[in-house]
């Protein structure tokens, strides 16, 4: 639709020019002004005519006062005769400078083929874009099932990836360095009889960097690396993506050895048969394609499969067989080592100042992928230029981590004053709880700034990275979030709407210890609730009760109890320290805006 609306366009273009030709040469035939025979005549005699230009039967008359006419003489007789015919004094005429000029050139031939040869040009275009178009589609037609892989070759240095580039993922990379040596070096493998893995399976978080380690594998092994999604194979019309598959590996075979690398792989690879199309839709066909193309390599063929997935879950078990993905690996988030090497490749090009402290940075970023420490490194980057300044401070990595986290400022967010002074109670309520607990992290910021969809924020991050957590950091942390209830509460009377998201996280958090961590001491040691997915959309639709209802009554006691004991520990410690609270608020009303190192000092001070 988009080249049909293009080619009209210029279409229109080339025949409004053509007409523009046509009247402009048109012009030099069509007469303003036309004077009969007499009328010329008479004009001559009154002495009004300076100039008659003769051009065949055409006259050009020009008169005294500089105006123009145009006339015809007799057909086949000269001009002189023409007017003697018509009685002009001899006199007069010879005060008249006559021009004899002979019709011909280019104008002439304009202006006498250009009225027929128009209506055929544009024909004759309109045929010729439409032939045009025909070939087209059916050039399409017969390219509609060809793969969309995009191919890296070694030679492509630009785009080229090493390990190098590729911080952290270190359990990955040592697995993946047998696939590399097999692709530099297959034949010590196949000598003693061993067989490569034909697929790996990249598993992590989005971010985590699968893409990219996939890449470096190519690169270090130099080695053509075809890349595709998996969304890519799907198409309205039945059997392109089996066909686009068969493509993507005939290509990858006489390009061996090469890399295949599937992006999203659960696009296609998802449980066969639960699709809205039952067991023939066009998905299911494709991966019934990739699972037979992976079935057919010859074990002489250095042609290695990878797939990343954020959803390893919801894969087909077919797929994870040996045989076809044999090797899974999972990418985890970084740790604080990993973050700080991250920051480095990021910030390699980058003009920074010289107090800059990427561990700093590592520190404040727990749970960051790799995805979104690049992204704090060109946040800061766009903050330092917005201020008219050459290069990236650490100011600017801190507001780059607070926008990455939590959105940007809100400016056109004004709060009244009264909804001021509630916010910063609040926000105080959750710092002095949080301060004033053992298995809490510690208070870096607390902020009455709007930031994304929340009216201030109390900023807490861990001493270390952590992998396990205790049943007595759970209860802290939802005293930690009835916090700002419980200040409210206490210096109000009331409550707003405020806590919604607060009594939200608390609330899940306690269910979670009940029903999926065993950590209730009425129940015990048990998980209750089966978690069912819609495998074809991947969404929760909800969990099975696999208990009875007297068991269901025993869990709401259980999460009611754990959230009451949760909102007494924090009005105890609010209540008790509410000179702190109320110091807190007020100097968040001043500033509203209370860093770390200040805050340890107010709690400190008596």
């Amino acid at each position: 639709m988009r080249n049909f609306s293009k080619t009209f366009v210029y279409a229109l273009i080339v025949f409004v020019l053509i007409s523009g030709l046509w009247t402009l040469l048109a012009g030099q035939f069509t007469e303003r002004r036309e004077f009969s025979l007499s009328e010329l005549v008479a004009n001559i005699n009154d002495g009004k005519v300076e100039k008659i230009t003769v051009e065949d039967d055409t006259l050009t008359v020009r008169l005294k006062d500089g105006a123009e006419a145009r006339s015809r003489k007799e057909a086949e007789a000269g001009l002189s005769e023409t007017l003697k015919n018509y009685a002009v004094e001899p006199a007069k005429l010879k005060d008249v400078t006559i021009e004899m000029k002979a019709l011909g050139g280019a104008s002439y031939w304009f202006g006498v083929l250009l009225p027929f040869l128009a209506p055929i040009l544009l024909i004759g275009f309109f045929i010729w874009w439409t032939a045009r178009q025909v070939q087209r589609g059916s050039m399409q037609a017969f390219t509609f099932g060809q793969s969309r892989a995009r191919l890296i070759t070694p030679e492509n240095s630009r785009q080229r990836v090493l390990f190098k580039d590729v911080a952290g993922a270190r359990e990955a990379k040592d697995e993946l360095r047998e696939i590399i040596d097999f692709l530099k070096n297959p034949k010590k493998f196949f000598d003693i009889g061993a067989k490569i893995p034909r697929g790996v399976l990249l598993m992590g978080a989005p971010g985590t960097g699968k893409t990219m380690l996939a890449r470096a594998v190519a690169g270090e092994a130099n080695v053509p690396f075809f890349h595709i999604s998996g969304s890519e194979f799907v198409e309205l019309f039945v059997g392109i993506g089996a066909s686009r598959v068969r493509d993507l590996f005939k290509m990858a075979k006489k390009s061996a050895p090469a890399i295949v690398f599937i992006d999203e792989i659960d696009a296609v690879g998802r449980h066969r048969g639960a699709g809205l199309g039952g067991g023939h839709d066009e998905r299911e066909q494709t991966l019934n394609q990739i699972l037979v193309e992976m079935d057919g390599f010859e074990t002489n063929e250095s042609v290695i499969i990878i797939a990343a997935t954020n959803r390893p879950d919801v894969l087909d078990p077919a797929l994870l067989r040996p045989g076809r993905f044999d090797r899974r690996m999972v990418l985890d988030l970084p740790d604080i080592n990993d973050r700080e090497e991250i920051l480095k490749i990021h910030a390699h090009n980058k003009a920074m100042e010289r107090d800059v402290n990427l561990r700093v940075i590592a520190e404040r970023t727990p749970g960051f992928s790799g995805a979104d420490l690049a992204s704090v490194i060109n946040e800061a980057a766009i903050f330092a230029a917005r201020s008219g300044r050459k290069t990236i401070g650490q100011p600017d990595f801190v507001s780059s981590i607070e926008k990455v986290m939590l959105g940007p400022e809100r400016k056109s967010h004004i709060l009244t004053p009264k909804e001021k002074e509630i916010v910063a109670y609040h926000e105080a309520g959750h710092a002095l709880v949080a301060a004033s607990l053992k298995h809490t992290d510690p208070v870096h910021k607390i902020s009455i700034v709007a930031r994304g969809r929340t009216g201030g924020h109390t900023w807490k991050l861990p001493s270390e990275d952590r992998h396990l957590f205790s049943r007595s950091y759970f209860l802290d942390e939802i005293a930690m979030m009835m916090g700002g209830y419980a200040a409210e509460k206490l210096i109000f009377s009331e409550i707003t709407t405020g806590p919604h998201n607060d009594l939200e996280r608390a609330s899940d958090i306690a269910r979670d210890l009940v029903t999926r961590y065993g950590m209730s001491e009425k129940l015990g040691p048990a998980v209750f609730g089966e978690r069912q997915e819609l495998i074809f959309l991947g969404k929760e639709i909800g969990t099975e009760k696999n208990y009875s209802e007297e068991v269901a009554q025993l869990i709401d006691r259980e999460v009611r109890g754990i959230l009451n004991t949760g909102l007494k520990r924090a009005r105890d410690i609010i209540t008790k320290r509410r000179a702190k609270l109320e110091a807190l608020a007020k100097r968040l009303m001043e500033k509203e805006t209370i860093e770390r190192e200040e805050f340890e000092t107010m709690m400190v001070a008596a």
